[in-house]
Formats: C-alpha cells, structure tokens, sequence
C-alpha cells in the first residue's frame, strides 16, 4: 500500500510543509503536484505491465525470464523519464499559462518543477524496482523502501524549505528540490539492497539477458494502456484543478487540502488495486481463472471496509485529526474545507470498489479493453464537470461531486467487461 503511493506521499509531504510557510505555494502545490503525479504516474503505468508480467512468470515457475522482464522494463522507463524530463523543462511554461490565471500560482509551480524535475529518473527506477518485488510477491522491502524515501524527504522539506541545517530557505523550490534528492539516496539504497539480497539469484538480475524482442512487444502493448490511463486519468484532475483555479486561490487552496486528505485517504485503495493485479495474473498463470472474479469481489469487500474505517471519522472530524499536521495557526481553511470533506467520504467509498474491479480487468492482461473504457467514462465525466463548473458555475462542492459520475460508470464498465469474459483468451 504504502509503496504503491510514494509519489502522492511525496507530494503531500511537499504541501504540509509549505502549508506552514505560505499559503499562495500551498494553493500552488494543488495545481502543480498533480501535474508532477501525472509525469509519476506514466512511469508507474509502464512498470504496472512488467509486473503483470513478472507475475505471470512466477506463477509459470519460469524464474529466468524475471531478469529478462526486469532488465526490459528498466530500459522502457529510463527512456521514457529522458522525455517526460524534456518535456517538464521545456514545455512546462506554456502549458501553465494556458491553464492557469494566477501569475504568481504559475511562478510557483515553474520554481517546483524546475528542481522536481531532475527526480524522474530515480522515480521511474524506483518504480521498476517496485514492479519487480510485487510481481515475486515479496512486497515487505517496498514499504520499507518507501518509509527510508518518506523520512528522508522530511528531513530535507523541513531544511529546504524553512532553511534550517544550515540550508538557504527556498519555499516551494526547496520542496521541489528535497523531494528529488530524497529519490536519489532512497533508489540508490534499494540498488544496494538488490545487490545483497540472496533471494534474487534465482531471477539472474544481474545477469546480461539478450533481447527477444517479443516480449518486449508484449510488454509494450500491456504496459501502453497503463501508461495512457495514467495521462487520461490524472490529467482529467490536473483540467478540474486549473478549472478550480479560475475560480480563485482560495479555492485552489481549500481544494489542495482536499486533496490532501483524499490522497492520504486512497494509499490503501491503491495498495489493494496494485495487489489485485498480482493475484488476478498469478491465478492465470496458474490456470485457475474461475478464481478470478470470486477474488476480485473479496478485495473490493474489504478496500470498502479498509476505507470507510479510516475515511469517516478522518473526514467527519477534520478539525481534531488534522490537528496535528497543521496545526492551530490558521484553522479557517480546515472548517471552509469541511463541506468539500463530505463529499469525499462518498467519493472514496466509490473509488474503493470500482478500482479494485477495474485493476482486475487490468490484471487479466485486458489493458486495452480498460482502456476504452476509462477513455469513455473520462470523457463523459470531463463533460459533465465542464458542464457543472463552467457553464452553471454551481460552485466548489459540486465541482468535487462530479467525480461520482466517474466511479459509477467505471464500475459498471468493469462488470461488465469481466462478466463478459473476453479476457480468458489473450494469453492462449
């Protein structure tokens, strides 16, 4: 769970600290932390295919061709992080200017990406790295992994950003630049672990492994659909943010906090959507698809249960449990925040679900089927909050309320597709 989320723990981390240092880089942190989460979440969407893969050869008992996956899947994400570097550096510019109105929100967030930027690299190895772990079904070093990349990422916010340790004070800049040297010393530790692990011998990871260009066609073609859900579905939220944005920076802001609270909230959801696309190919590796939906139903059953626990009192009772995150200074935002909560609580008790049965479409290897069908539901989805926010500018909470359209359809979609079973044959 905790290492599936690193990148949004990352950038919640960013905004608490900038929370209490000023609040106009606090409001810009919702408009450029997800658009840094989409940049993540591309090379997330690639490393979902290797370890779809890496689990279909574990449950074949084919150990070899882990090495070959793994060594396959690393060079795709490097390059990939080579473009998404270029493009953050060189595009950022002008695509906030045509999104945002706030001048000094753009100047914020062109300070963030400038230093954030040199992370997705090590985010995109690290994510590699995480596939692989998952795909063997040894997840305990991932949380670790990802607790080491937490701390440190403390540390270096609260020096980087108030100038303590003898540091220069650099607000948003600073997060930007802690966040990316936080990713380089947690990576280069997981490099250093993999080395030393035993366990690993039998994938031969450090073994030269030739290229067969066929899997690297079947990864390519699992893991592309992955990558264009990610762009599809973040950036449909990084649109509704810079929609918010025009609303002005208080909303901004009132919905970064939201945001905060959603994405703290979902690190289980997601760590049970990662999980469900492990046991779903690791099932057909096994030849045992009849397994496949029982499994799926299980999970989502208990990410509600997950959710709801942790969700309701955090969000019924904000001002008492983010006390100790933000603290008693300026606690108005909290309690304008506090409708925007609401809604969240049904939000995320959608996400619960319908994730965890579209994440096993996923795991079947019908990628491209899911892909369809979040481009549907993105679009009719996007229409509508247009619709909501620009049109008959029915305010914050219904601009949050539009989501539920989203859930709803990829629920249905996800049934649907499972139940009509077209995805016992893509690997026959």
């Amino acid at each position: 769970m905790i290492g599936g989320a690193s990148q949004n723990i990352i950038a919640l981390t960013d905004s608490l600290f900038l929370y209490h240092y000023d609040q106009l880089m606090f409001a810009a942190m919702g408009f450029v932390g997800v658009y840094y989460l989409i940049i993540a979440a591309i090379g997330y969407g690639f490393s979902r295919g290797g370890q779809i893969f890496i689990a279909r050869r574990m449950g074949e008992k084919n150990r070899m061709a882990i090495g070959q996956v793994t060594h396959t899947m690393i060079f795709f994400e490097l390059l990939i992080a080579l473009i998404m570097f270029l493009l953050m550096q060189y595009g950022s510019e002008a695509l906030f200017r045509m999104l945002a109105k706030s001048d000094t929100i753009i100047q914020h967030s062109l300070e963030y990406i400038k230093y954030r930027s040199w992370g997705v690299f090590f985010s995109y190895l690290g994510v590699a790295y995480v596939a692989l772990y998952a795909g063997v079904a040894r997840t305990s070093i991932i949380g670790y992994q990802t607790l080491v990349l937490i701390l440190i990422n403390l540390i270096l916010n609260y020096g980087f950003i108030f100038g303590h340790f003898g540091l220069p004070a650099m607000g948003i800049g600073g997060a930007g630049l802690a966040s990316t040297l936080a990713e380089i010393i947690a990576v280069g530790i997981f490099t250093v672990y993999i080395f030393f692990d035993n366990k690993k011998n039998p994938y031969h990871i450090f073994q030269f492994h030739p290229i067969i260009w066929k899997t690297i066609h079947q990864i390519i073609k699992v893991s592309v659909p992955f990558i264009i859900q990610s762009i599809v579905g973040l950036g449909s939220w990084f649109l509704l943010f810079s929609w918010i944005e025009n609303m002005g920076e208080r909303e901004l802001a009132i919905s970064n906090l939201g945001r905060i609270a959603y994405l703290i909230l979902s690190v289980p959801i997601w760590g049970y959507a990662a999980g469900i696309q492990t046991l779903v190919s690791g099932y057909i590796g096994k030849s045992k698809s009849r397994a496949v939906i029982p499994i799926i139903w299980k999970t989502a059953k208990l990410s509600l249960l997950t959710t709801c626990m942790l969700a309701v009192p955090f969000l019924i009772l904000p001002e008492i449990l983010l006390y100790p995150l933000l603290g008693a200074e300026d606690m108005n935002l909290v309690y304008d925040a506090k409708p925007v909560f609401a809604v969240i609580i049904v939000l995320l008790a959608m996400f619960s679900v319908a994730t965890i049965f579209f994440n096993g479409l996923s795991g079947t290897g019908a990628s491209f089927q899911g892909l369809n069908i979040q481009i549907l539901c993105t679009v009719i989805y996007m229409l509508s909050a247009f619709y909501i926010i620009k049109v008959k500018e029915m305010g914050l909470i219904w601009a949050w309320a539009s989501e539920s359209i989203y859930w709803l359809l990829i629920f249905i979609t996800s049934i649907y597709a499972l139940n009509g079973g077209k995805w016992r044959g893509i690997f026959e």
